[in-house]
């Protein structure tokens, strides 16, 4: 009998805390827009979906209350796996970025993995903001760190490990594997480990098929061959970079957190539905079979949307 075709696993992170609303007006800006965005975006064969807040201003949050609002208002409609950032957004605290952890004990969350100038301050150039926090938001990144010490990331995974959380690791650069594997080694990281490759950020490895060959074959010598991994594809050729990310063995990643175009000439994405239906697309196109939210768990070892706590 020949052995059953794995399943490619479509995520979806639905705003991000890089882009503005000036930027595109499909942008998920307030918690109601976030959670019909991550509920069609399920509906469109998003088995994952990845969540940030946002006030009613369209500006990032940390805030408790807002992220309850989304969580329960996406659990209540569907089965979604969710998972939730601790990156947050640029400015907040490592507690601010931590603490929704052990808050809503979700069944996934992103755990980075290193330290790196997070720099996307270009993004303000020659736009005239709707908002009056917009421009500062961005052009301040030109003077920032994005902290993730070798005790943050210990917290961090520690933190997740108690909550049954299933940590998916950021990793924005090639020493940064070096670090997961540390802690792989010393048992703070739990298998199976779930890697989420980011290209393209100004400070960190930019973004090449060359370049993502060479980090999927380093982060196999280092963490085991068992690795599972997918890859942010931002910009407007998201979708190229997506197909050769399950060519290559691996899920894929779309969502106007990463890009907010549909096409490479700038056609903007209506929706994160819409970047998501394409995607599915294109795998079903290369006989690739489309993972469900509970393909997602087996795959992942999560626990179960039963048992988180929003």
């Amino acid at each position: 009998m020949a052995k059953a075709q794995r399943k490619v696993l479509i995520s979806a992170a639905i705003t991000g805390g890089v882009h503005t609303p000036t930027m595109s007006p499909y942008l998920p800006s307030n918690a109601e827009q976030i959670i019909q965005n991550a509920v069609d975006a399920y509906k469109a064969g998003a088995s994952i979906v990845h969540i940030h807040a946002r006030l009613e201003n369209g500006q990032p949050t940390a805030d408790y209350d807002t992220f309850e609002k989304i969580l329960t208002g996406i659990k209540k409609q569907c089965n979604v796996v969710i998972g939730i950032t601790t990156g947050g957004a640029q400015g907040m605290t490592t507690q601010e970025r931590f603490d929704v952890i052990e808050r809503f004990k979700p069944e996934m969350a992103s755990a980075n993995g290193g330290s790196m100038n997070f720099c996307f301050s270009r993004l303000a150039d020659g736009v005239d903001f709707e908002h009056d926090w917009e421009k500062p938001f961005i052009t301040r990144t030109w003077d920032n760190v994005f902290k993730n010490t070798f005790m943050d990331i210990e917290y961090c995974v520690k933190t997740m490990n108690a909550c049954g959380t299933r940590p998916e690791f950021e990793v924005f650069d090639y020493g940064q594997l070096k670090n997961l594997e540390y802690f792989l080694k010393k048992g703070v990281i739990e298998k199976p480990v779930y890697l989420q490759f980011v290209p393209g950020i100004m400070g960190g490895m930019p973004i090449s098929n060359e370049g993502m060959m060479f980090m999927i074959d380093q982060a196999k010598k280092l963490l085991g061959d068992d690795i599972q991994y997918s890859t942010v594809a931002p910009g407007r050729r998201m979708f190229r970079l997506s197909a050769m990310m399950a060519l290559q063995g691996g899920n894929v990643r779309v969502g106007m957190e990463d890009g907010l175009y549909l096409k490479p000439d700038g056609t903007l994405a209506k929706s994160n539905a819409e970047q998501v239906e394409k995607v599915r697309r294109i795998l079903e196109d290369l006989d690739y079979p489309v993972g469900t939210p509970d393909d997602a768990r087996e795959q992942l070892q999560l626990k179960g949307i039963d048992k988180v706590e929003f």
